[in-house]
C-alpha cells in the first residue's frame, strides 16, 4: 500500500481503538507507520483522515445490512430477523458506532463535517426506501424516500442508541415489530386515542 491506503488503514485502527474524539495526529502516524506530516500532505488535516476512514466503513456496515434477507414465514417475521442482525452488528461493531456519535458531537462545531453527514443521511434515505420496497434507487418514490426512508433511519439512530447505552432492556428485532403494529393501530383508530391521557 501507499502512505494514502496506509493513513486509511491507520485510522480506522484508531478508531477502533480510540475512538474520534481522542484519535491524534501522532495515534494515526504510529498506527499507520509513517510522517505526521504524511497527514497533512495527503488529506490536509486530521479530521479529513478520520471522516474519509469512518466513512468507508459506515458504507461497508451498509452494503452489508442493506443484502440483509430476513428469515421467516411472514413480513414481520422477516423484518424482526433482520432487525435482530443488525442489532448483532451494534454489538459486534460497538465501536463504529460510538466513533460515530462522537463524529456527530463534533460535528455541530464543523460546517464541513456536518455537510458531510447532511449527504449521508439525504443518500441513506433514499438507499433505505428502496430497500424495503425493492426497487432500483432510482424508481423509489420521494414520498418514500420521506416517510419510510427517513422512519427506518430514526429506528436505526434509536434503537442502535439504546443498545450502546442499556443493552439488557433495549429493544429486540420481535420488540420493533410489536411497537411499530402498536403504532398502526393508534394511527388507524383501532387503539386508544394517541395522546390521550386518563386525566
Amino acid at each position: 500500500m501507499g502512505n494514502r491506503e496506509d493513513l486509511l488503514a491507520g485510522a480506522r485502527r484508531c478508531l477502533e481503538e480510540k475512538g474520534y474524539l481522542r484519535t491524534t495526529v501522532r495515534d494515526i502516524a504510529a498506527a499507520a507507520g509513517v510522517s505526521s506530516a504524511a497527514i497533512g500532505y495527503h488529506f490536509g488535516s486530521r479530521e479529513v483522515l478520520l471522516d474519509q476512514a469512518l466513512f468507508a466503513a459506515l458504507d461497508e456496515w451498509g452494503a452489508e445490512v442493506g443484502s440483509l434477507t430476513g428469515v421467516g414465514d411472514s413480513a414481520e417475521e422477516r423484518y424482526a430477523d433482520v432487525w435482530t442482525r443488525k442489532v448483532r452488528s451494534f454489538t459486534e461493531q460497538r465501536w463504529l458506532w460510538t466513533a460515530s456519535v462522537e463524529a456527530f458531537v463534533h460535528a455541530q462545531t464543523s460546517p464541513a463535517l456536518l455537510a458531510a453527514l447532511a449527504a449521508g443521511q439525504r443518500a441513506s434515505r433514499r438507499q433505505i426506501a428502496a430497500q424495503l420496497r425493492g426497487v432500483p434507487e432510482s424508481e423509489v418514490a420521494e414520498a418514500d424516500v420521506r416517510g419510510l426512508g427517513s422512519v427506518q433511519m430514526a429506528l436505526l439512530t434509536g434503537v442502535m442508541t439504546q443498545w450502546l447505552t442499556d443493552p439488557e432492556q433495549a429493544p429486540s428485532g420481535r420488540d420493533l415489530v410489536a411497537g411499530l403494529r402498536g403504532l398502526a393501530d393508534l394511527l388507524e383508530g383501532s387503539g386508544p386515542q394517541l395522546g390521550a391521557t386518563d386525566g
